[in-house]
């Protein structure tokens, strides 16, 4: 089913009077860390959540809009991700985002962003050029949520640029580029029509880089809650091209079989020969 568009009104709303409703002293008493967690409806329809960073003792905030569809709502994997962010000073994933980092200033992409949440995170959290992506219908909401979070992304250095990317377009990743340090993805493997255009989007992300340093240095990074036996299929077929490891995961919730984990994905560099080396 299409997603509908966002209303007009919505558009032409102030994000931050949105997201942060009152004066200055009223927004710095909502940057807390007792909200991190909390969502805030604020008009029908909408849900706002706050999501507090400790390690840069700030806040970023995400509009839903629940009614639209899949893509305008938060997932937990995604929850999960800006935990493991966070932590990148001495988390699972900080040996990956120092190597990433040597290179400069960290480049990052982030696929099927959804509300923006990961790539926002992102962002702020490790003072990242972020590219969020995902279908054009769902860009209102994503410029909607980094603007929102303009201020906060100054003070820390992080960039935010949306685009779109459809998977398995190769126009699409010509016009983003790919010299990228760090692909992010976060409850990306859903749909199982969409397991080929996904590793087709990566394939042509890894093979285009043209430098070897950066090619052997970037990575991919998924969040997943496991839902569906099929979900399988998808790891069979990235093991053919990446390198695929566990970093992290969670704890199931009350209510669930499976828990969040955190995958990396190391591209399988190219020999001289064409096969592929571990």
């Amino acid at each position: 089913m299409a997603t509908p568009p966002l209303d007009e009104q919505d558009d032409a709303t102030d994000p931050l009077k949105l997201l942060f409703p009152g004066d200055d002293e009223e927004q710095e008493a909502d940057a807390s860390p007792l909200l991190s967690t909390q969502p805030q409806p604020v008009a029908e329809g909408h849900q706002v959540d706050h999501h507090f960073l400790r390690s840069v003792n700030s806040t970023v905030a995400i509009r839903q809009l629940r009614s639209q569809g899949l893509s305008f709502q938060l997932w937990p994997a995604a929850t999960t991700f800006v935990s493991v962010l966070d932590d990148s000073a001495a988390g699972p994933l900080s040996a990956t985002i120092a190597a990433a980092g040597d290179l400069g200033r960290l480049r990052i992409l982030e696929l099927g962003s959804g509300t923006g949440l990961v790539g926002i995170a992102a962002a702020v959290a490790l003072g990242a050029d972020v590219t969020v992506t995902d279908l054009p219908h769902v860009l209102p909401n994503l410029h909607f949520n980094a603007e929102a979070n303009a201020s906060i992304l100054a003070a820390t250095g992080g960039t935010v640029r949306v685009a779109t990317l459809r998977w398995g377009e190769a126009e699409d990743v010509e016009l983003i580029g790919n010299e990228f340090d760090l692909v992010l993805g976060s409850d990306v493997v859903y749909y199982d029509y969409l397991y080929d255009p996904l590793l087709k989007t990566l394939k042509l992300l890894f093979e285009g880089v043209a430098e070897e340093r950066r090619r052997k240095k970037m990575v991919f990074v998924m969040a997943h809650m496991r839902r569906w036996k099929k979900e399988s299929a998808f790891f069979k077929k990235a093991r053919k091209i990446f390198d695929v490891e566990v970093v992290h995961s969670d704890k199931p919730c009350p209510g669930q079989r499976m828990g969040v984990a955190v995958y990396r994905f190391e591209w399988r560099h190219k020999g001289i020969n064409g096969s592929t080396a571990n």
